[in-house]
């Protein structure tokens, strides 16, 4: 697999317009490009035709989470968008995931996966949530349940892979948003990692926006993260 081909570009912005002139400009760098929920919500499943047409994969990041009959119409209709990753919250529960991952199954949709613990969530965090242990650990059974129900992949925090790898093993698909480059400002983030660290962890997919689609010179942005995880393969 090629570094552009582990590169998501996150289109997280509140406009159509926004969203298709970013990804557009960004046409042919990279492999996947993430459709966020504002958007989606904002401007429609014709959106991700339309991101789609730059050639790239669609990651439709809607998190979904509630009962399983809606989770199940909603993967169906997410896959008749075009886009080929979905992900569902896999706090939902067994029951959710599993159907979840059948209508995936009749949609024939390509990679279905789960969040475990958003990277906006760290132990302090946590204290205020009715779950009990620390974010890797929580990932990991949440990762396990995931691949339990047949889910592709989750995901994680870059922190979190190298636990998730050991439980589930190096075919399962683990993508990590929270990417920023070192001594950059995180944000609204509070797990994050380098795009070198998060490889070096096992990564499968980074998923990267502000540090790119912010910058004064997104290209220029764009060529640098990708020579970091190229720097990564050639260690390899």
């Amino acid at each position: 697999m090629s570094v552009s081909d582990r590169l998501c570009i996150a289109l997280d912005f509140p406009t159509r317009e926004e969203v298709v002139s970013m990804a557009r400009r960004l046409a042919g760098r990279v492999g996947w490009m993430k459709v966020g929920l504002e958007a989606f919500v904002a401007e429609g499943p014709g959106l991700v035709a339309e991101v789609a047409k730059t050639g790239a994969k669609v990651f439709l990041d809607l998190k979904l989470h509630d009962i399983p009959a809606t989770v199940a119409g909603a993967v169906a209709a997410a896959a008749r968008s075009g886009a080929q990753m979905v992900n569902v919250h896999a706090s939902g529960g067994r029951a959710m995931i599993e159907a979840a991952r059948e209508a995936a199954d009749r949609a024939r949709l390509e990679r279905l996966i789960a969040v475990t613990l958003l990277t906006s969530i760290d132990t302090r965090a946590l204290a205020d949530l009715p779950m009990a242990g620390h974010p890797e650990g929580i990932a990991r059974r949440l990762a396990l349940l995931a691949k339990e129900c047949r889910l592709d992949g989750v995901v994680c925090a870059a922190t979190d892979v190298r636990g998730i790898r050991e439980a589930c093993g190096p075919d399962f698909l683990t993508v990590v948003p929270g990417i920023r480059l070192a001594g950059a400002e995180i944000q609204d983030q509070k797990r994050v990692a380098t795009p070198a660290a998060a490889l070096l962890n096992g990564a499968s997919l980074l998923v990267v926006g502000r540090p790119v689609t912010a910058a004064p010179d997104p290209e220029t942005a764009l060529e640098t993260i990708l020579a970091e995880m190229a720097g990564v393969r050639d260690r390899a």
